[in-house]
């Protein structure tokens, strides 16, 4: 019995939170590794693209609520969702047409890109942040549990309860849906294959015809809807705080480069395990082991390598340590 509580107690404060936290970095490094395989530059603004997409989305959320409209058990944000996506690819492709487009043409190197970059994240930062303003907002409603600790314990008996909040296995549905429809449009449709072919070789794409501008138009919106997902299920998961997207950059990009620069299998095994990385080495483990040691073993201490007010150190530690020794990531994509 004890072995079950141990184990409620890590699937209810690792497992799942771990898992949920997994499938947001995922998407967010899928739009990341899109834009370093097919654009060729790192794209900082994406942690802000992905604050502007939520922002929209939360906005639009708010005036749906206003109007009485709601969507029962499951957050009003979904139905908002499109109208964010909608916002975001607009943004994006604007600031394509009025920024990197003249750096492409002018043939720039990836390094001036990557500042230009730099600016325009300053810029949306800003812009979010002039909107709707730099506090936590809140925009979730519905159902807040699938089951709540007391749910299950009353199924089940044990000491330990274990709670799945909606927002969780919202997530991972939602995160499993868009990767199969992104690999399925990389692999089953002209516009995707012309992508990849890009991709792998741009002068003898545009040998074979494929139009370039056609090319990057794509992957923007690709980009933004993917940006705009991870943001809304991030901020319904946690909370909606423009500056935490600025900070989510640095995971995003450790689970682009630890999966491999590049490649988008690599970006969604990278997150997940950039995820567990932080949640487990920040979890205090004295709970656990109290479950699964003798008495005279039960741990005094709680068990916790790192604080939480660290967990974004342990992406950042494991970051260097690919670059130094595997810079091509685990699927081997392309060296940063």
């Amino acid at each position: 019995m004890d072995f079950l509580n141990g184990l409620v107690a890590l699937s209810n404060f690792v497992l799942i939170p771990a898992v949920a936290y997994g499938s947001q970095l995922a998407l967010g490094a899928l739009g990341v590794t899109l834009i370093y395989g097919i654009l060729r530059f790192s794209n900082f603004a994406h942690g802000d693209t992905m604050a502007f997409g939520a922002m929209v989305t939360v906005l639009v959320t708010w005036w749906l609520q206003g109007m009485g409209v709601s969507f029962g058990p499951l957050p009003t944000a979904l139905l908002a969702l499109p109208f964010g996506i909608l916002g975001t690819i607009g943004l994006v492709l604007l600031t394509d047409r009025v920024v990197y487009r003249f750096y492409r043409e002018q043939k720039a190197k990836p390094v001036i890109l990557v500042i230009v970059s730099m600016g325009v994240m300053f810029i949306m930062n800003g812009l979010v942040r002039f909107i709707i303003g730099p506090n936590d907002q809140k925009f979730a409603d519905g159902e807040r549990f699938i089951i709540s600790v007391r749910e299950f314990k009353a199924l089940t008996g044990l000491r330990e309860g274990l709670a799945i909040k909606t927002t969780q296995g919202l997530t991972v549905v939602v995160a499993v849906i868009c990767v199969a429809a992104l690999f399925w449009f990389l692999n089953r449709t002209r516009t995707g294959k012309s992508m990849r072919a890009y991709s792998d070789n741009e002068d003898l794409a545009l040998l074979s015809g494929i139009n370039p501008e056609r090319v990057v138009m794509y992957t923007w919106m690709i980009v933004a809807a993917l940006a705009t997902i991870a943001g809304v299920l991030y901020g319904l998961d946690k909370t909606f705080k423009p500056f935490v997207y600025f900070q989510l950059l640095l995971p995003i990009f450790a689970s682009a480069i630890v999966g491999g620069l590049g490649n988008p299998l690599g970006a969604i095994a990278g997150g997940f395990i950039i995820a567990f990385s932080e949640v487990t080495i920040t979890y205090a483990w004295k709970k656990v082991l109290t479950y699964w040691l003798p008495e005279s073993l039960e741990p005094s201490s709680l068990v916790q390598l790192l604080s939480t007010d660290y967990k974004f150190a342990v992406s950042f530690v494991i970051l260097i340590v690919v670059l130094l020794f595997k810079p091509t990531g685990i699927f081997k994509g392309k060296s940063v």
